[in-house]
């Protein structure tokens, strides 16, 4: 649906990162959404990534300037300058419950902290997940020596149809949301990408009226209902384009600039 007529200005857009900023096909991010976000920077208006990334993958769009990260899905959020808004862990029962189930049943998962990654195995599928978001394969943790007090998020390799009863079971203090059907991102009970929406909207006086956000995963679904404006690119998850406000033609179609023109930021 378009904007209503006379509502407030948009003063802060976030960005999830893969399949919306990057292309899964290019592995790169278009020169029109580049020259988009530049422009809006130069407007006068924040430009935020909101990403189920950790804090320290985003070297491939460095070359780019944002004005703050929302990161492991709402659990890290920080500014461009390194300054921690906000960092919440996992409950270090649900990650010792995740590794007990473990030396029973077979799962693959990834644990994701502030400054590394791990993994309790590699199979073809979980080397396969890292090289399709061209990511290397993170080292396999020591078992007898898990941090399970630091986890900012989890990965787990399993259905979405086994999804509800196993967090229910194994990780009751904590919430799942995914983008692909291969694994669920996992995270702190209560988190997620609108609440790092909030944190950002405080630091800047921006209020949620007066803002817009893209995305394409089912982890977007949170932050593309909550702000003004919630844009499903035409590559997104048919339950995101559901909720949407507006749909987008795909990310290398150039779909962010051509939105951003339709609503008048560009």
């Amino acid at each position: 649906m378009n904007i209503i007529e006379n509502s407030s200005p948009i003063k802060a857009v976030f960005f999830d990162i893969d399949g919306t900023l990057i292309s899964f096909k290019t592995g790169k991010i278009p020169k029109s959404t580049q020259n988009s976000i530049k422009k809006l920077r130069e407007k006068g208006v924040k430009v935020i990534v909101a990403t189920g990334r950790s804090i320290n993958t985003l070297a491939h769009i460095s070359h780019i300037d944002f004005d703050g990260f929302i990161t492991f899905n709402g659990g890290y959020c920080a500014t461009t300058d390194g300054k921690i808004l906000s960092k919440k862990t996992i409950d270090s029962n649900d990650i010792q419950s995740l590794v007990n189930y473990t030396e029973n049943s077979p799962l693959s998962f990834s644990l994701m902290y502030e400054d590394k990654v791990e993994i309790n195995d590699a199979t073809p599928e979980v080397v396969g997940m890292y090289a399709h978001v061209n990511l290397p394969v993170p080292p396999i943790h020591d078992k007898e020596n898990i941090d399970t007090e630091n986890v900012l998020q989890a990965n787990i390799f399993l259905r979405p149809e086994a999804e509800e009863e196993f967090m229910k079971n194994v990780m009751p203090n904590s919430t799942a949301s995914r983008w692909t059907p291969l694994f669920a991102d996992v995270n702190p009970g209560g988190i997620s990408k609108q609440i790092g929406i909030e944190i950002f909207c405080n630091h800047f006086g921006i209020d949620v009226s007066e803002t817009m956000a893209f995305g394409d995963g089912g982890n977007d679904i949170t932050m593309l209902k909550f702000t003004k404006i919630g844009v499903a690119m035409g590559n997104a998850n048919d339950n995101v384009k559901e909720i949407a406000d507006y749909i987008a033609e795909d990310v290398d179609n150039d779909g962010i600039e051509k939105t951003l023109v339709h609503f008048g930021l560009l």
